[in-house]
């Protein structure tokens, strides 16, 4: 995607909407998430606009002012120190899915902002899954392949760029748990062709999976790449998996679902397609869930005495 269309997409999507439906009386605080290309040097102006413009609400552009104009305007007023109105504190961090326990590569940034008169100390909850420890899990104790009852002659050797890293591995160096893999994501479920599927809602086998150049498929015994939805569907060789036989698979959508960490529980209507877009359009629900609580806690523990105010959202109990 050009970076122009990048702008025109993040600008009706991000800023223009969200402007269009904020009560910024109420408003307390926000969180945003958008893909990796937000991140892109050619786009950095353009994301620098985002952020002042979250920080700067009353700085609004009028009428048919370009957003250059505008970006020019908020960087004169935040550097004015002299910020009388309304302004939110807002940090950034690009964070990958599966740092978070998703099994899943996908990483995203996310924006949350604070208005600046609550004086709250927020920081994004510190990573608790690593890559080391799946590989000492592997390659180390061997404990992953036991969890899934893989005999020893099964196993696969040791890639060799990771031997070196997992020589080195000793448990008390890890202190965090291993990367989720498809394998966990998809553990319990049946093969889609069986007859038993039909127990499970959205898993139904889609057949026509095959390899394009760089879209090979997720292997089983790692994170699944990116779950993707595309504009028109489904991209060619995306959202698909490596069998043990060396077959390839589509996902199916209730597969999709779990390496997205939707609850079971959650069913998806419409086509397979569909589903597939509403899946790989959402945020990872423990993602989500981990930075909402954090921010939910912060509420609790600053303003409850303050206001009164009970936040009554909590993603805990899906876990």
């Amino acid at each position: 995607m050009r970076d122009k269309n990048v702008c025109e997409t993040i600008k009706s999507n991000i800023t223009n909407g969200f402007f269009d439906i904020a009560d910024w009386n109420v408003l307390q605080g926000f969180v945003f998430e958008n893909v990796k290309g937000l991140l892109r040097k050619s786009f950095s102006s353009y994301f620098n606009y985002i952020l002042l413009q979250l920080s700067h609400p009353e700085v609004a552009i009028n009428g048919d002012m370009e957003w250059t104009e505008h970006l020019r305007l908020l960087e004169e007023y935040h550097t004015s120190g002299t910020h009388s109105g309304l302004e939110y504190n807002v940090v950034f961090r690009l964070v990958n899915a599966a740092d978070y326990g998703v099994p899943q590569i996908r990483q995203r940034v996310v924006i949350v902002g604070f208005r600046s008169d609550l004086n709250f100390s927020w920081s994004f909850p510190v990573p608790t899954h690593t890559k080391e420890a799946l590989l000492y899990a592997k390659y180390g104790d061997g404990s992953y392949w036991e969890e899934h009852g893989i005999s020893k002659k099964l196993r696969p050797p040791i890639p060799s760029a990771a031997q070196k890293t997992a020589g080195q591995l000793t448990l008390p160096v890890l202190n965090s748990e291993r990367w989720q893999t498809v394998r966990d994501a998809i553990n319990g479920l049946p093969d889609p062709e069986d007859e038993s599927a039909s127990a499970y809602a959205n898993h139904e086998y889609r057949g026509g999976a095959r390899t394009y150049s760089g879209h090979s498929g997720s292997a089983l015994d790692e994170p699944s790449k990116a779950i993707k939805a595309g504009a028109h569907g489904v991209p060619g060789g995306e959202n698909m998996m490596i069998l043990d036989n060396g077959k390839l698979r589509y996902y199916t959508v209730r597969e999709s679902a779990r390496i997205q960490t939707f609850p079971d529980n959650y069913h998806f209507s419409g086509s397979w397609t569909e589903s597939m877009r509403q899946i790989g359009n959402a945020v990872p629900v423990k993602l989500a869930c981990l930075i909402g609580d954090s921010i939910v806690k912060q509420f609790e523990n600053q303003l409850c005495l303050v206001n009164n105010f009970r936040p009554t959202i909590s993603c805990t109990a899906l876990f």
